[in-house]
């Protein structure tokens, strides 16, 4: 499921965040235990060490009561309004005590920036391994380094179920002709064309509000919003130069047609849950749609091409 994968990659992401933190904590840690007595030779001992973990935006130690005992040291120097606070209730600190001597905090919004942010914990022990202390350090998850390789989609099918009380009245309401239904015809040839031959490599039917929406390869951060008279006018490929089909594109052009044609069928297929929106993305092959009941499906092309509209609509209509 997507979700499993989602959880996996933030994992992998958090051990090497843990292992590019934990054994440098664990030494200051091991430094501080001679000065935990002397706020000030603390406050020395961490901004010395600051520097060793130029990524860290924040970092503190805590008594063994988890109270606050001395500045932030920052990169830009201490901060002493810190000092004497109790952490012992924040999220991070749960779990710290009898079972892990470093923990690294899940994501949360820091209080005063509203930005994501870690916070890493180390345990810090006497000669005698009784817990003395804490040593804390924030981060910025935006600052941090080497940690964001793209997180890739899954392309397995996906159904999201959308606001209850548009389900709950779907078989009160009855699909009515847009002007699209009644333009179908000259519609679909002409989001086909400007898919296989015109760099749309994302498009998006809007059935029941009569438009398209496009994405282009060669300007990826903009969409452009195609009205139906647009949309029934051939001149528009015009609007778009000829673009060679990607060499990313993993839907063969000539199953763009067949898509959009299934679309139609499903539009028409029953007249109580109906396609309101349908959208292809030839890059990573997946097909979107959105239902009259406000369900969700995403599927890859070729599994959505092999499901007929029984699948929709006999005993498992969403």
């Amino acid at each position: 499921m997507s979700s499993s994968n989602l959880k996996n990659t933030i994992r992998t992401q958090r051990e090497k965040l843990t292992a590019m933190l934990a054994e440098e904590m664990h030494e200051l840690a091991l430094r501080s235990v001679p000065l935990l007595k002397d706020r000030e030779a603390l406050d020395s001992l961490l901004t010395d060490t600051l520097p060793e973990l130029s990524f860290c935006k924040h970092l503190y130690i805590l008594n063994s009561d988890g109270v606050q005992i001395t500045d932030n040291v920052t990169q830009t120097g201490k901060d002493d309004s810190h000092f004497g606070r109790d952490r012992m209730d924040r999220p991070y600190m749960e779990g710290i005590i009898g079972t892990t001597d470093f923990k690294l905090s899940d994501a949360y919004i820091s209080r005063n920036k509203k930005r994501p942010s870690f916070t890493a914990i180390q345990v810090i022990r006497n000669e005698a391994g009784e817990r003395v202390g804490f040593l804390g350090a924030d981060f910025d998850l935006r600052e941090l380094p080497g940690i964001k390789e793209i997180y890739q989609e899954p392309n397995n099918w996906r159904q999201i179920k959308g606001d209850p009380a548009i389900r709950s009245a779907v078989m009160r309401q009855q699909r009515a002709d847009s002007e699209m239904d009644k333009h179908l015809d000259e519609v679909i040839p002409i989001i086909s064309e400007l898919m296989s031959e015109h760099g749309v490599f994302h498009g998006k039917l809007h059935f029941s509000s009569s438009r398209a929406t496009l994405w282009l390869i060669e300007d990826p951060f903009s969409y452009r919003i195609l009205s139906i008279d647009e949309l029934i006018d051939p001149d528009i490929c015009l609007a778009y130069p000829r673009h060679a089909y990607h060499e990313r594109a993993i839907v063969p052009a000539d199953k763009i047609m067949p898509v959009f044609e299934l679309f139609r069928r499903l539009r028409f297929a029953d007249e109580n849950i109906y396609l309101r929106a349908g959208s292809l993305n030839l890059i990573n092959g997946m097909v979107g749609l959105n239902f009259s009941c406000d369900g969700s499906h995403y599927m890859r092309f070729d599994e959505f091409l092999e499901k007929s509209t029984d699948f929709w609509f006999g005993t498992q209509k969403d």
